[in-house]
């Protein structure tokens, strides 16, 4: 006897029945997203909205719309320039951190000795240091470091977006070496000893078999480097002297004025900062998933 076709299975086989567990977790799930929402939402929505018309009827009224705070924000945050420096950071920090954790994470994973478990406990010791703490040693190191004058005016790293990327990297190479090597142990040992026999060097084993496996993995972590790296402003405001170097969160601080602060302006100015990350987040969406959930199934 045949066997029924997928497409004329019975109904129940395609629905799962609502029960009121499914109900509450699904009642559950989009208040958290209307409240996870709701600070972009408005600010979206108070960006579009000029300050002389909430300033009289107040922000729960409706109405008042104007493209001219974008405008604005973009001219007084000088938001140009400030874009450049934060892709001089963001772009070879993101991809210096995943080369360096992926090389690392490759060797933790394949050789399973007890050092490499003392070096893979280092870096992640390495991460619960606050940044605060190592304030005035790294900043005193990049004093005394010295570097050639094309890098830097003064000749040491202070003052360069050099500075800013290595101390980023420093800092994000551990997680990253944490998620990658836990990746790779998960992949099948089959597929390096099928290597080895056929004479495939480790370089070639990294470059042409381990990395396009860790694909998901990568773009989920090229996704959250980004994102952290483009918004953090602490090492930023340490490291760097001259206004024309500082990224683009330096930007909302031009928006601020002496005695009163535009709202609107600042809701412009975030919502311009932002997209750049919510566009990075969109366009990888299907591997960051993907590399959130690799694994979660496997007993």
């Amino acid at each position: 006897m045949s066997q029924p076709s997928p497409d004329v299975l019975p109904e129940a086989d395609h629905h799962r029945p609502w029960t009121k567990g499914r109900i509450a977790t699904h009642v559950f799930l989009a208040v958290m997203a209307v409240l996870w929402l709701f600070p972009l939402l408005y600010a979206v929505l108070a960006s579009l909205r000029s300050y002389q018309y909430t300033a009289q009827h107040g922000y729960l009224s409706f109405g008042g719309f104007t493209f001219s705070n974008y405008v604005n924000a973009w001219r007084i945050g000088d938001f140009g320039p400030k874009f450049v420096n934060s892709a001089i950071i963001t772009i070879p920090a993101v991809i210096l951190t995943l080369l360096l954790a992926s090389m690392v994470a490759f060797v933790i994973a394949r050789f399973n000795t007890r050092f490499n478990q003392i070096m893979l406990a280092l870096f992640l010791a390495g991460n619960l240091l606050p940044p605060q703490a190592l304030l005035i040693p790294v900043f005193k190191m990049f004093q005394k470091m010295e570097v050639p004058f094309w890098v830097s005016d003064s000749g040491t790293l202070l003052n360069t977006h050099l500075g800013v990327i290595l101390v980023n990297v420093a800092f994000q190479v551990g997680f990253c070496t944490f998620v990658l090597s836990n990746f790779m142990k998960a992949l099948p040992k089959e597929i390096y000893e099928s290597a080895m026999v056929d004479g495939t060097s480790l370089w070639r084993q990294f470059w042409t078999l381990t990395l396009p496996l860790c694909r998901p993995s990568l773009a989920a972590l090229a996704t959250l480097e980004t994102t952290w790296i483009y918004n953090e402003f602490f090492w930023a405001t340490v490291l760097l002297q001259s206004g024309d170097k500082f990224p683009i969160t330096s930007s909302l601080t031009n928006l601020a004025g002496t005695f009163f602060t535009d709202n609107n302006l600042v809701s412009a100015g975030s919502v311009i900062i932002a997209l750049p990350t919510l566009v990075i987040y969109f366009a990888l969406q299907k591997h960051f998933v993907a590399g959130l959930t690799m694994g979660a199934t496997k007993g």
